[in-house]
């Protein structure tokens, strides 16, 4: 048997790369997940929750294995009865295999749905970068036409100014799809062939067998020589192009800006044609206060029912990286808007008096009138000061005596006057207090 000192010293930490959401932070992501689910709902987009965990060949034919996602950052594991399982990295590929394993191809299209909750990435850790980060998102299935992407684009357009984070820079480019695409990738491997050598070893390996991914890539050296890589605009065929020009003039139309970015690709492989990234636009003074990074991004994906091994499904979507608006938000000094202030406070006096005390506050609940309290607490003085600290307009004073008489004290914060009450009349009391502005 182990001695004490032998046993292993557990570490009280959250896991690298992974964070709690404390009491205090919660008001920000309950914030961005009410405003993106109230403008959503409106534009018809209804909720889905899907499973933490998929098959991973989920992620291996629809996300695209030569993508870093797959490559590098799943966590994938084989449970004791042999499957093969990856905790999500992304949510598009899960979502399209909800609809495809429940028949949503049946219903009348688009289906449109709004989603929330982790992803997992194991990725090295960094500002604005986890582990586990909080994604928000939308998708339209069952769509070909560009007024999913312009829908998609509007959603999130409003979702982001209205929480404050704006102004908000759009960038955009068509990808293409199998007819057009094609030529533009030989091209573009020819380019950087000739240009190997000063490319990273990820890009080397990228070249080979997912050259638009050497777009994406962030090294330096690398970005550099894109300036002069061949520009997928100029190889668009008539339908892409014609679909692309017709978002972007939904756009111009909405008075929605956007610039084009030649070099746009994203990081999976199911995108196809419009592919979009939202970021806040700042001023040259905020450059060492506020993030750039991007805060909110999708596209089209026309083809990753196929990858799954179904019929193509046209369909668009985007997401928001919640933890990123949380930061852009505290950088802008926008203060997270808490939920209804307590009005009132109710003070218990006696273990009697604390148990019966749960009918008045669940009295209160239902007549939806915000009320605080402290069950903790036994001084009568202590809960006043916590109720002057609250700034409530009035306190409940419940004892022993009120107990058992049934009634209670209602006192004025402002004026320090109070009255008995029955306790049955004292939520029409205080109704009418409040309504009346005493």
């Amino acid at each position: 048997m182990r001695t004490k000192k032998e046993k292993k010293k557990i570490i009280l930490q959250a896991p690298k790369g992974m964070h709690d959401i404390l009491p205090e932070e919660y008001p920000y992501f309950q914030n961005i997940y009410d405003k993106a689910e109230e403008i959503a709902s409106y534009y018809g987009f209804q909720p889905i929750m899907i499973p933490h965990l998929e098959r991973t060949e989920i992620f291996t034919s629809g996300v695209g294995e030569l993508t870093d996602i797959v490559e590098k950052e799943m966590y994938s594991f084989k449970t004791r009865g042999g499957d093969n399982l990856s905790l999500r990295p992304e949510f598009t590929a899960g979502i399209m295999r909800a609809y495809l394993e429940h028949g949503m191809h049946t219903l009348p299209q688009p289906v449109m749905l709004w989603y929330k909750g982790s992803v997992f990435r194991h990725e090295n850790p960094q500002k604005n970068r986890f582990r586990e980060f909080r994604q928000w998102g939308i998708e339209v299935l069952g769509e070909e036409k560009p007024i999913a992407e312009t829908m998609i684009i509007q959603v999130i357009y409003l979702i982001l100014n209205e929480l404050g984070v704006g102004p908000i820079k759009i960038e955009i480019n068509s990808l293409g799809d199998r007819e057009c695409r094609p030529k533009f990738r030989k091209d573009l491997i020819n380019y950087y062939r000739k240009r190997a050598n000063n490319l990273c070893s990820d890009c080397k390996r990228r070249l080979k067998d997912n050259p638009l991914r050497v777009l994406d890539c962030k090294e330096e050296k690398c970005k550099s020589l894109k300036e002069e890589a061949p520009k997928m605009a100029d190889y668009l065929c008539d339908g892409c192009k014609k679909h692309f020009m017709e978002v972007l003039e939904s756009l111009d139309l909405l008075k929605i800006p956007y610039v084009l970015n030649d070099h746009l690709v994203r990081g999976l492989d199911y995108y196809t044609r419009s592919v979009f990234e939202f970021m806040p636009q700042i001023e040259m003074a905020e450059i060492e206060t506020i993030s750039t990074d991007t805060i909110a991004a999708g596209g089209r994906y026309d083809y990753l029912a196929k990858f799954l091994g179904k019929k193509e499904v046209p369909a668009a979507g985007a997401s928001l990286g919640v933890e990123r608006i949380v930061q852009l938000m505290k950088e802008k000094n926008i203060a997270a808007k808490q939920k209804r202030r307590p009005k009132i406070f109710l003070i218990q006096i006696g273990i009697s008096a604390k148990n019966k005390s749960f009918n008045i506050i669940e009295a209160f609940r239902k007549a939806k009138i915000p009320l605080s309290q402290s069950i903790s607490k036994d001084s009568l003085r202590g809960q006043l000061n916590l109720a002057s600290k609250l700034g409530v307009n009035y306190s409940l004073i419940f004892g022993q005596k009120e107990s058992i008489d049934n009634t209670i004290i209602i006192r004025d914060m402002n004026t320090g006057s109070q009255e008995i009450v029955p306790l049955k009349d004292v939520v029409e009391i205080i109704r009418k207090k409040l309504s009346a502005g005493n």
